[in-house]
């Protein structure tokens, strides 16, 4: 039996999740779903391909038992500060006699991409056209089968480093599987929860993991800039660890279920109980004291990333608001402190366009990365397209086949 099946895998700093789907009239169908602890990474690089390639077995392992079929290849994502990006213009000239533009024509547009001088410790993650140019004609989005004597393209190209990359690899590999495709995370994440308006109108993924932030602008329907940031939900815990002096596990306990990113978002100041180290006994502290550690980091990489907004130009394009997401997205009040740091409206975005199946378990902020790397990248040189895999079940304990057939036979006997 075939299907149009496809895989996902994020690698996190703090967890490995994976997802098997497979295409059908109702959309993405989620067939199996798997998570698992991540050690092996830090800030979005495989700081332990040892341990990085047993969360990916265990990940997978899980994702394989739930849909009851075996995958090899993967789309993988990739974060870490390494990432970086450019605009590029180029145009080719349309040779051929009806002067009709191909895909041909369009191959050759992004094989000349491909030659431009870039450091030799980096490589090109994706190719993604922004706008096309017929006869300097602009405000094309598909120039197939236009008419014209110059085609010429903006694009988007995102770079990353090759040790990084061949780390990722490594760690797959000696998992057992094959690297399909490498997908930037906050791309993946964007196509995961904007809707179209939003790409449209102009809008700013906010995806807050564990080790990175990733942020991705778009405006008339096309990514305008990526970048990741080193300041996450790990450096967060970081701060309430070192300055309540209690250990990470106990840190990261108060944040998830005490935490605010702002005051004005407390509902009830309350006193909190928490257990200190060795002799120090129990520690009594008010919500408001957790909130304004939480605070100080919350709006210093919030303000980073208004910075980086305002220096593309692109601050006062950003119609539709600030979309987060994220794990860290569901710190309460993240929402009214992104609002008061970038004077736009902001939401909390959760995977959408997903089918049936097993969709509802990542219908999460803080699944949206791998559940966009099934989707692939609209308009990339990198795109997650269906691939036909043979489906071999896992043999039952018991031959339901061989079962029915022996209780024919006993019928047919009497």
């Amino acid at each position: 039996m075939k299907k149009n099946l496809v895989a996902g895998l994020d690698l996190g700093t703090t967890k490995v999740c994976a997802v098997i789907a497979e295409q059908s009239e109702s959309g993405i169908d989620i067939l199996g779903f798997g998570v698992s602890p991540s050690e092996g990474l830090n800030r979005g690089l495989v700081a332990n391909i040892a341990k990085t390639a047993d969360a990916i077995k265990e990940a997978l392992s899980v994702a394989s038992n739930r849909a009851g079929l075996e995958i090899k290849e993967l789309n993988v994502g990739v974060a870490g500060e390494h990432i970086t990006s450019l605009r590029h213009r180029n145009y080719v000239t349309i040779s051929n006699p009806d002067r009709e533009i191909t895909q041909a024509d369009l191959d050759r547009l992004k094989a000349d991409v491909k030659t431009i001088r870039i450091p030799s410790d980096r490589q090109i993650l994706h190719i993604i056209p922004e706008e096309f140019f017929v006869d300097y004609q602009g405000g094309i989005e598909n120039p197939i089968g236009m008419c014209g004597s110059r085609l010429e393209a903006v694009n988007h190209v995102v770079l990353a480093s090759i040790p990084a990359i061949q780390n990722i690899k490594k760690s797959v590999e000696r998992a057992g599987y094959i690297v399909k495709d490498y997908i930037l995370q906050p791309i993946a994440s964007s196509v995961s929860v904007l809707d179209e308006n939003e790409q449209d109108l102009g809008s700013v993924l906010i995806d807050i993991g564990g080790g990175t932030t990733d942020v991705a602008i778009y405006h008339d329907k096309t990514i305008k800039h990526t970048k990741v940031i080193g300041v996450a939900g790990n450096q967060v815990t970081n701060d309430i660890r070192e300055s309540l002096g209690i250990v990470t596990a106990e840190a990261e306990t108060l944040k998830k279920e005490h935490g605010y990113a702002m005051e004005e978002a407390i509902i009830k100041d309350e006193d909190i109980f928490i257990k200190g180290p060795g002799a120090r006994g129990t520690i009594k502290i008010p919500v408001t004291l957790l909130t304004q550690i939480i605070s100080v980091r919350m709006r210093e990489l919030f303000t980073i990333i208004d910075n980086e907004l305002r220096q593309t130009g692109l601050k006062g394009k950003i119609k539709a608001g600030i979309v987060l997401t994220g794990g860290g997205s569901l710190l309460r009040g993240c929402t009214e402190l992104a609002e008061e740091v970038f004077g736009l409206p902001a939401r909390i975005g959760v995977p959408i366009q997903l089918g049936a199946g097993l969709s509802n378990e990542i219908e999460s902020p803080e699944y949206a990365t791998v559940a966009g790397l099934i989707k692939g990248v609209p308009g990339s040189t990198s795109s997650a397209n269906w691939i036909d895999v043979e489906v071999k079940k896992e043999k039952s304990k018991i031959k339901v086949g061989s079962f029915f057939k022996k209780i024919q036979e006993f019928f047919d006997e009497l």
